[in-house]
């Protein structure tokens, strides 16, 4: 409720309730008073004063705006002042998820945020000229009851080397809960059916976490790690495999992407990192600000929090800025400070800037001119390469890749909560740029390290970087990630490694084609697909459902892409699933990102469904009594972001607004059937899947002398696979040249 102040509210004057444009609360809409996030806003006048005229106002228009106001309160609800004034002391009431209609009430943000705040800015003299009105209406978003344990462990460790165990308890939307200490105990399962049970101890108060430290494997093979929690149905499954290391390298996990509310983040710097390492078992955490956004005084308080979090042998952490330019200067590179020492941020060593631009909400909408474009940035770091990784990523504004600096760019981002972009990846292989491969988070919900999907424009689950390296410190961190030697995951503890003979993923080599590729892969779903790419050019595929033998009866609808490259390239997916000729005995959807993604039957024949995709694939399988003689008929609509606009009414993809698919289960029997769209590899598959499980663990060789490889110029190679669940994992090239 707002009570207008002493000056009143001119006719023409409006109003905007604002709330921070990462949150994923629901949308508001004002079409249909009887669904759910329904927004009304209704006056009541105060008592006239003797000598008083009343006020004339006739009514309050309301409208919500997703970039209705100024970054970082951009999300707003706008209310008009229609016909009229409104006197000093009269009110506002402003009902978010108004039931008065019978509507449902309103879904509120997905994860937790201390202090969320709803700020009240209003133009009271119709000039569009705002005022933030004192007092913000603050909440405490906590998690909801526990639904699932989550368990933690490196996937690779040698024989007899200790590594510690996370287990925790997560709710339905992937937050970690707080405050519960239940019973549990994890079971050590080795490949000769030996058990070792553990207890589980879980923290009295904060996050619902335990960790087992200093657990050490000495017979060789997969254990199978199983964490049983009290009173929670499911238990948590994890796989380590214990053999030897190759050249004594050890894989790490990073997420070298990560906001705190130091920008346009979620919960502060210290939750942030203390998240990564202590909730999210990472090895490796990057903190990152939006150059332009970040104080002073934020940036060295972070600094001095980083120090103090890195650890040799237990947790290493850098500082780090994101380069915000925008996608006509080059685009956003994150720039990791690998070296000890203060950063050269905001100023380089000769005291000038090095921020893109400089604004922030306390600038009063000064926007200062930086570093642009990004060349300049290039200059600032180019003579101590070493100390300095820029990874350029597609994220709000997305990097353009005419602009490239080898000795400073050595990764990018093929992956993050914003979507997966192989095509990316591929770009700049293509181009001709040594550029290996990496995952962040890179989402804004304070869950780093693979962190569940937000439902608005963070839809992805976020990415983890796998770093091969030689010991757990920044010096060698930093070595390996500039060597290349990295693989990316969708989030998972997975493991990739490609090598021909002694030389890694990651660097350069010449052959006579004598020695093999050799691939290793590593996972918990099962792996059913693998690929090996020369750049942009699939060269080489493993089918492994197929090996393990394609269902007569079982099939998929698989939903890949995005609809653009940019900002808001998700592609909203509802439609349905006929099949004709046989019984539906099971449906089942793989690869969702969170409970508002979903399929149903709707009838004996129909499956319906609504998801998003947002670069990454999401599945509807579905058991049938027979293939012989089925038709299905796959059809639905594809629509984008609502910006601006009616929620309920979203707008058509307008290169692709209808898709229409429908195959028989002979074709099936002879092979997949899909349906390119026009998008960003956007793609409607019906395919057969694989009635048994699938291998976790996927090794192998591949014979150059096969894959008519051109002599004279140098070829990216690099392995991209796919579990059954629809995770992902892409290797670093080999720079390959034939010798001769």
């Amino acid at each position: 409720m707002y009570e207008v102040g002493a000056v009143g509210l001119a006719d023409g004057a409006w109003l905007k309730l604002a709330f921070k444009f990462y949150s994923d609360w629901a949308l508001f809409q004002t079409t249909d008073p009887a669904g759910a996030n329904y927004v009304s806003a209704e006056y009541h006048a105060a008592p006239v004063r003797p000598g008083q005229s009343p006020s004339t106002v006739q009514a309050l228009k309301v409208r919500f705006d997703q970039k209705g106001h100024e970054r970082p309160f951009q999300k707003a609800v706008i209310i008009d002042i229609v016909d009229g004034y409104l006197n000093p002391g009269d009110r506002i009431v402003i009902r978010l998820g108004d039931r008065r209609q019978g509507g449902g009430g309103t879904r509120v943000q997905s994860f937790v945020e201390k202090d969320f705040r709803f700020r009240l800015f209003i133009d009271p003299l119709g000039s569009s000229k705002f005022a933030e009105v004192p007092g913000d209406c603050i909440i405490d978003i906590v998690p909801g009851a526990p639904v699932a344990p989550s368990l933690l462990a490196p996937r690779l460790v040698a024989p007899g080397a200790p590594f510690d165990v996370v287990v925790r308890l997560d709710d339905l939307w992937g937050n970690t809960c707080r405050g519960l200490a239940p019973r549990g105990e994890l079971r050590l399962c080795g490949p000769e059916g030996t058990v070792r049970t553990l207890p589980l101890a879980f923290a009295q108060t904060g996050w619902s976490v335990a960790r087992v430290e200093g657990i050490a494997l000495v017979q060789h093979g997969e254990w199978r790690l199983e964490a049983k929690i009290d009173g929670v149905a499911d238990a948590a499954l994890g796989f380590v495999q214990v053999e030897p290391l190759t050249q004594g390298l050890r894989p790490l996990y990073a997420d070298l992407h990560v906001h705190s509310h130091d920008t346009v983040g979620t919960n502060d710097t210290l939750y942030n990192l203390a998240y990564g390492r202590d909730v999210a078992a990472l090895d490796v955490v990057g903190y990152t600000v939006n150059d332009f956004n970040i104080r002073q005084n934020h940036w060295d308080q972070a600094v001095e929090i980083i120090a103090g979090l890195n650890e040799a042998g237990r947790f290493v952490c850098f500082p780090g800025t994101e380069w915000c330019g925008n996608s006509s200067a080059g685009g956003d590179r994150n720039v990791v400070f690998l070296g000890e020492g203060k950063p050269r941020f905001p100023f380089d060593a000769e005291g000038r800037s090095v921020r893109s631009f400089e604004w922030n909400e306390t600038t009063a909408g000064t926007i200062r001119p930086g570093v642009w474009p990004v060349d300049e940035l290039y200059a600032a770091y180019a003579d101590d390469p070493e100390s300095h990784l820029l990874i350029p990523h597609v994220g709000g504004r997305r990097c353009i890749l005419d602009w490239h600096h080898p000795e400073l760019e050595r990764l990018v981002e093929v992956g993050s909560s914003w979507g997966q972009f192989h095509w990316f990846y591929t770009d700049a292989l293509a181009r001709g740029y040594r550029v290996g491969a990496s995952a962040a988070g890179d989402e804004h919900q304070g869950r780093c390290g693979g962190g569940a999907p937000a439902t608005a424009v963070f839809g992805s689950r976020g990415g983890l970087t796998g770093v091969v390296a030689e010991r757990l410190d920044r010096a060698s961190v930093g070595r390996a990630l500039r060597a290349r030697r990295t693989f990316a995951t969708t989030g998972e503890r997975s493991f990739a490694s490609l090598r021909l003979g002694d030389t890694w993923m990651g660097e350069i080599a010449t052959t006579d084609l004598r020695t093999p590729l050799t691939y290793r892969l590593l996972g918990d779903q099962g792996w059913e697909d693998v690929r090996l790419f020369d750049a942009d050019r699939e060269i080489w595929r493993r089918d492994l459902a197929a090996e393990a033998g394609l269902s007569p009866r079982k099939v998929r609808v698989r939903l890949s892409g995005a609809r653009i490259r940019d900002r808001y390239r998700a592609a909203y997916w509802a439609g349905e699933i006929v099949v004709l000729g046989a019984a539906i005995l099971d449906v089942r959807g793989v690869g969702f990102d969170h409970p508002e993604q979903r399929a149903w039957r709707k009838d004996a024949t129909t499956v319906g469904f609504a998801t998003a995709t947002h670069g990454d694939s999401d599945v509807v399988e579905l058991t049938l009594s027979s293939l012989e003689g089925v038709t299905i008929a796959v059809s639905g609509a594809i629509a984008g972001y609502v910006k601006v606009g009616d929620p309920l009414r979203p707008r058509p993809h307008v290169h692709a607004p209808h898709f229409a698919l429908t195959v028989s289960g002979e074709e099936l029997f002879a092979g997949a059937r899909a349906l390119t769209l026009s998008g960003v590899e956007l793609e409607v598959a019906v395919e057969r899947i694989a009635d048994g499980p699938l291998p976790r663990d996927v090794g192998g060789e591949i014979d150059l002398s096969a894959l008519d490889l051109a002599r004279g110029r140098e070829h990216p190679l690099f392995v991209t696979a796919r579990q059954r669940d629809q995770s992902r994992i892409w290797t670093s090239p080999i720079f390959l040249t034939l010798a001769g």
